[in-house]
């Protein structure tokens, strides 16, 4: 094992053992669901920078791969949607983490009359090598772990996401990204890379790393600030970093017609003399009407008369038609 490597382990074990607050801390708001009721403990372990539940990707029969259990909050929000035993699959390779979740699980158990610790399988793994077979789960998600990794090793998880999910599966993901490249005195200090603070990538090489890994379309459904790093804290840095948490969408799905269709929230409309208009890669956009677009499709489209392009939201929700 690497020295990186043994240092994030080192880092989550102690998180494990006594609750970090500072730890990759989203204060983002927990699903509020009907019937579901989180014990505290799991908020105290809530070692995200964003959320990768959302009830609209959701259905009863998915077979759900959860990377890095932490406290276990983001594997029961999607054991209450599957709701049968070993339907949710978390891994962690620290072993106090998964006993931790696994008392979680039981504490959960007692809050929740729905709630069966077997919805979850709690499993010994790594990001780098998935205990799972080919094409064997229809959603993967991570929160806040695939940052910390070097970019070889972000490439071979990423491709073990794609290895595990089949067709048409979910990747659902959030991390913090930086505007600028980090320096490297930064980037290469294990103990703030484990902490995600330190490994972050740009946006754009985030959602091409992605893309690279052959997910053929990717939603950036949330983009807002995560942490500010000042050069009083880092000497290394001539001037302050504004890092921002994403949280992005990625479906295993052939290439679109403009290459891999990255979704940032823009809109296309028509507004010309006819009712419709064809842009010619078969999608039909109606009069007046805002249709989502892919970048690519954002940047071929406002070379044409006639259309109007907005500017993306990081919202992007439905995937669009192009």
């Amino acid at each position: 094992m690497s020295h990186y490597l043994q240092t994030i382990e080192e880092v989550y074990t102690a998180a494990a053992v006594r609750p970090a607050a500072e730890l990759c801390c989203t204060h983002s708001p927990v699903w509020r669901l009907p019937g579901l009721h989180v014990p505290e403990i799991m908020l105290q372990m809530n070692y995200g920078c964003g959320s990768t539940v959302d009830p609209r990707d959701l259905k009863e029969d998915d077979t759900i791969l959860y990377v890095g259990v932490g406290g276990g909050l983001e594997a029961l929000q999607f054991a209450y949607f599957t709701r049968r035993p070993g339907s949710v699959i978390a891994i962690d390779p620290v072993h106090e983490m998964r006993q931790r979740a696994h008392e979680n699980f039981a504490n959960a158990a007692r809050l929740n009359s729905w709630f069966q610790p077997g919805f979850v399988t709690l499993l010994d793994g790594s990001a780098l090598d998935l205990p799972m077979p080919n094409a064997s789960v229809t959603v993967v998600a991570q929160n806040c772990l695939y940052n910390v990794f070097t970019s070889d090793d972000l490439q071979r998880s990423l491709a073990e996401v794609v290895r595990v999910l089949k067709p048409g599966g979910l990747f659902s993901t959030s991390d913090p990204v930086t505007p600028t490249p980090l320096p490297a005195a930064l980037a290469n200090d294990a103990v703030l890379r484990a902490r995600c603070i330190s490994g972050c990538q740009t946006f754009e090489g985030y959602l091409a790393a992605l893309t690279d890994a052959g997910f053929g379309r990717v939603e950036v459904r949330g983009r807002f600030p995560y942490r500010y790093l000042s050069p009083h804290e880092y000497a290394a840095l001539e001037t302050g970093v504004m890092l921002e948490s994403v949280e992005v969408a990625v479906y295993k799905v052939p290439d679109g017609a403009d290459g891999p269709a990255i979704f940032s929230g823009r809109a296309a409309v028509y507004t010309g003399e006819e009712a419709t208009f064809d842009d010619g890669f078969g999608h039909l956009l109606q009069r007046g009407l805002p249709v989502s677009v892919s970048d690519a499709a954002a940047v071929r489209l406002a070379r044409l008369p006639d259309i109007v392009v907005t500017g993306p939201t990081y919202h992007a929700r439905d995937g669009g038609c192009c």
